[in-house]
Order: C-alpha cells, then sequence, then structure tokens
C-alpha cells in the first residue's frame, strides 16, 4: 500500500524539469491517426475476458485520455538511473489522437541526470550546489568514436542552463 501511495506522490513530478537548472523540455504535438504509444502499446482499456472469466484483454480505445508519466527504473543501485519513456498526454478519439509528448535534447541522458538532481542531491543547498553534487557523483562524461575519431563529451553542457555549466 505505501508503494503506490508514493508511486502516486511522484506522479508528473517531471513537470519541476521545467523549473530547474536544466533546459526547458520541448512539447512534441502529433495529430493524425492513432499512432503514439502509451507507452509501449496503442491506447487501450482492459475488459473482462467473455471466454475466460476472471481474466482481462486489452481492446483499443474509442475515446478517452491517457496520462503517461516519466518511465524510469533503477539499474544496479538505487541511484544508477535509466530512462524508459518520455511523458506524454494522450487523447484518441475513434481512429484519430492528439498527444503531446514532453521531448527534451539527449533525452536519455537529460532525464536520467534530472532524476538524479531531483531525487538524490541536497534539498537544503542552492539549485548551483545541487548540480556540483550531480556532477561530481552522477558524472555523464562519454567518448564517443565515430569510427575515425574519439572525442569527449561531457552530457552536462548539453542539458543545463547556462548558468549552470
Amino acid at each position: 500500500m505505501m508503494n503506490l501511495l508514493i508511486k502516486k506522490m511522484r506522479r508528473f513530478e517531471y513537470i519541476k524539469a521545467f523549473n530547474s537548472p536544466f533546459k526547458r523540455p520541448k512539447l512534441k504535438w502529433y495529430f493524425g491517426k492513432i499512432a503514439i504509444g502509451t507507452p509501449y502499446f496503442y491506447p487501450r482499456r482492459w475488459v473482462d475476458h467473455p471466454d475466460k472469466p476472471g481474466y482481462q484483454k486489452a481492446v483499443p480505445k474509442k475515446i478517452g485520455f491517457d496520462f503517461v508519466d516519466l518511465g524510469w527504473k533503477t539499474k544496479w543501485s538505487d541511484t544508477d538511473y535509466r530512462f524508459e519513456w518520455s511523458p506524454l498526454i494522450s487523447f484518441v478519439f475513434f481512429k484519430w489522437q492528439i498527444a503531446v509528448m514532453v521531448i527534451p535534447e539527449e533525452q536519455s541522458h537529460y532525464w536520467e541526470a534530472w532524476l538524479y538532481y531531483n531525487n538524490d542531491t541536497d534539498k537544503t543547498k542552492s539549485q548551483k550546489e545541487r548540480v556540483k553534487q550531480c556532477k561530481k557523483f552522477f558524472p555523464l562524461n562519454y567518448t564517443i568514436f565515430d569510427g575515425k575519431t574519439k572525442t569527449k563529451v561531457n552530457y552536462y553542457n548539453k542539458i543545463l542552463k547556462k548558468k549552470y555549466i
């Protein structure tokens, strides 16, 4: 019961990213036939299975909303975040869909660093001190190799607002 309560409290937590040291994510809009998953499958609802009592089956959603929270998991430790999917809001009306997705640059690095910043830095400190803590304990330094040259990249330089770099 407590886990469910914690999950509900964390819903829409990603909205804090809009007012943080991280660059604001862009909103990407989609209008058209149903094509955007929520998150893995097209919008659907669950109904009782007519042939198997006690079981349910998925059927396409005809009309309705879906609110998909930021998808993430931890891998090897409590602070080893892995990005799964971006948040989105979807509205379906028969075979048509309107979706608004929250898409930052460098999605994977952005959301993983933001999760560490939001969940694991000392909230009694200033934003600059928290970013410093983030860089120290959750570094985003990578070497990219394109077949000919190696380039070192610090993704904090790409995902943070200028005054926090």
